[in-house]
């Protein structure tokens, strides 16, 4: 990891709930959850209709993510467009494994693959 992003992860920062933030604030859905490793803010990925968690990097300038799922551990940096090595990140390390992907469960269309990125 170049030193530059690890600057960019707080490791004790919290996950800002169990799905993406403003997704839930819009009554949409997403197709997998990242979390930003320098706040905690969780938003869908780039696969998702609405790509939050890009749009949260873009904004704020917190330019590394952790995936939010189930059986995944790693680290992305929009800057250097590749994987990083980094510090674990304080728990939770995914959503809740009975909700589903895509979730949130009630909202993802009939035809959500014909939805994604």
């Amino acid at each position: 990891m170049t030193e530059d992003a690890s600057a960019l992860i707080d490791p004790a920062a919290r996950p800002s709930g169990d799905g993406c933030v403003e997704c839930l604030a819009a009554d949409g859905w997403w197709f997998h959850l990242r979390r930003c490793a320098a706040c905690g803010h969780i938003g869908c990925c780039d696969s998702s209709p609405s790509q939050h968690a890009r749009r949260h990097a873009e904004e704020t300038g917190h330019l590394v993510i952790a995936s939010f799922e189930p059986d995944e551990e790693w680290l992305w940096s929009f800057g250097e467009g590749d994987f990083i090595d980094g510090p674990r990140l304080v728990p939770p390390q995914h959503h809740p494994v009975d909700q589903p992907t895509p979730g949130p469960a009630g909202r993802v269309p009939d035809d959500w693959q014909r939805h994604l990125h």
